[in-house]
C-alpha cells in the first residue's frame, strides 16, 4: 500500500537512524488503514562519503547522482519497520551493504536515465535493472538490501517479533 510520507533526511541523524525512522513512519501510516496484521515499511538511502542520497528530483539530478557514484564505493542503507495491528507494537532494524561501481561514461548514464527507471530509486539506480546491474563491480554484504529489502534480516526480525509480545524496540 502506498503512503504519502515525505522522504526527508534529518542531517543530524545517521543514515541508519534516518532509514529506520522513515520506514517506521511509512509502516505506521499504512497501519492506520489496516485493522489487523503486521505491516512492513522500508526505506533505502545511498551514502557516499557523508552525503545521503535519496530518490532523484528528476533526470538531471539522477545524472548528477550516478556521476558521483561512478568509479567509487558507496553504502546502501535500508531501514525496515514491523508494526502490529491493532496493538501498535513495533520494531525497526537496518542493514548496510557496500557497493562499488565501475567508471560510468556519461553517455551510458544518460541512456539509463532516459529509460526512466532510476527516477524512483535511492541513488538513482536499481541493481535489479538491466543497466543498474552492469554498473556494479563488487558487493560486500546483502544483495537483497541493495534491491531494497534485506530479506534475511527482515525474516529474523519477523520471527522474533511474532514470538516476543513485548517487542517495542529498535535494532541495527
Amino acid at each position: 500500500m502506498p503512503c504519502d510520507i515525505a522522504e526527508v533526511f534529518e542531517q543530524s541523524r545517521t543514515p541508519e537512524e534516518n532509514a529506520a525512522e522513515l520506514a517506521l513512519q511509512k509502516a505506521l501510516r499504512v497501519a492506520e488503514r489496516v485493522p489487523e496484521g503486521v505491516v512492513i515499511g522500508a526505506d533505502t538511502i545511498v551514502v557516499l562519503g557523508g552525503e545521503m542520497l535519496g530518490k532523484p528530483d528528476g533526470p538531471r539530478d539522477a545524472v548528477r547522482m550516478l556521476s558521483l557514484l561512478s568509479g567509487k564505493t558507496h553504502s546502501v542503507v535500508t531501514g525496515f519497520a514491523l508494526v502490529d495491528r491493532p496493538s501498535g507494537r513495533h520494531v525497526t532494524g537496518t542493514e548496510r551493504t557496500d557497493v562499488t561501481f565501475r567508471h560510468l561514461p556519461l553517455r551510458e548514464i544518460e541512456e539509463y536515465v532516459r529509460g526512466g527507471s532510476p527516477l524512483d530509486k535511492a541513488g538513482a539506480y536499481g541493481i535489479q535493472d538491466d543497466y543498474g546491474a552492469v554498473f556494479v563491480t563488487r558487493i560486500e554484504g546483502c544483495f537483497y538490501n541493495v534491491v531494497g529489502l534485506p530479506l534475511s534480516r527482515l525474516h529474523a526480525a519477523l520471527q522474533e517479533f511474532q514470538t516476543d509480545p513485548s517487542t517495542k524496540r529498535e535494532e541495527s
